[in-house]
């Protein structure tokens, strides 16, 4: 028996397609949306719909067509180094206004998750950030998220919002323009050398997987609507730490040298979560350490 239908934007991105087979499994109808047409199977995905977040007419189609029983808002720029500012801005802010309006005019969602970033909360010296700390965006990505989040408050009393701060997370099909997914590019090609930015930098890294288990804990629970969740491991590891666990987990060294290009000068030094909000809500526990995510994505 189905239990519920739930709409996912960014389907055939990297997150959505974890999400979309996470949801299914679960006996969930999956319906998504794409920006362009999705050239490689997702399992459990039942149907799918090519249209821009720019599209607001599309969108309020799309959603008064399948009158989705939830949502989960996914498709988003996401890379902090993309290098059209307007992109961001018009995907991840104007996009996002589109998509609740449609939502809106559909009046079919019990649930609506919008996933923001906790790049929101910028620079932190030191200890573990929870939701009540007070952002302070120092990049483009940051400010275009944070803004979505106000956007959805126009729309608080109009439909049930859950807004989700995932912290750095990775995993098989993870694009190579992100970090360790570039590392393990170098060692899968044997290269003995790699040229990487700020190796001092401290980020709490999750496994998609228990990303995408902690966002269908969210979108299944009355309780989280109108609030605001990190999702994290509550652990931070320096990029140094990941280096060195790829080495020791591959077998494979390799020197690694900083190129003041990759440095970027708005970097955030270090973000860390604290999850005990997530966990009293949803009782959902990570269930990857990092080693068991490297393993996996170099194939071990």
């Amino acid at each position: 028996m189905v239990m519920s239908k739930i709409l996912i934007t960014g389907v055939d991105g990297f997150t959505g397609r974890y999400l979309a087979t996470a949801l299914a499994g679960r006996g969930h109808e999956v319906v998504g949306i794409s920006h362009s047409a999705i050239t490689t199977p997702i399992e459990g995905l039942a149907s799918s719909h090519i249209c821009d977040l720019t599209d607001a007419q599309g969108l309020k189609e799309v959603f008064i067509a399948e009158q989705p029983d939830k949502v989960a808002h996914l498709a988003a720029i996401a890379f902090v180094s993309h290098g059209i500012v307007e992109d961001i801005y018009r995907t991840n802010v104007v996009g996002s206004r589109n998509l609740l309006e449609a939502v809106s005019a559909a009046g079919s969602a019990d649930a609506v998750l919008l996933a923001s970033s906790a790049n929101i909360y910028g620079n932190r010296v030191s200890g573990a950030i929870d939701e009540t700390v007070a952002p302070d965006p120092i990049n483009d990505y940051a400010v275009s998220k944070l803004a979505m989040e106000f956007v959805a408050r126009l729309y608080q009393d109009r439909l049930p919002i859950i807004t989700a701060r995932p912290f750095n997370y990775t995993g098989v099909g993870q694009a190579i323009n992100f970090v360790i997914p570039k590392i393990i590019d170098h060692v899968r090609r044997g290269a003995t050398t790699i040229e990487l930015g700020n190796l001092d930098v401290a980020r709490d890294f999750s496994d998609v997987r228990d990303v995408v288990l902690s966002y269908a804990a969210l979108l299944n629970d009355p309780q989280a609507i109108g609030q605001v969740f990190n999702i994290c491991s509550g652990k931070a590891q320096t990029l140094r730490d990941v280096i060195s666990m790829i080495q020791q987990i591959s077998g494979h060294d390799f020197d690694v040298t900083v190129n003041p290009a990759f440095v970027r000068e708005n970097e955030v030094k270090t973000l860390w979560g604290d999850r005990s909000k997530i966990e009293n809500l949803t009782g959902q526990l990570p269930a990857h350490e990092l080693h068991d995510t490297l393993s996996w994505m170099l194939g071990g």
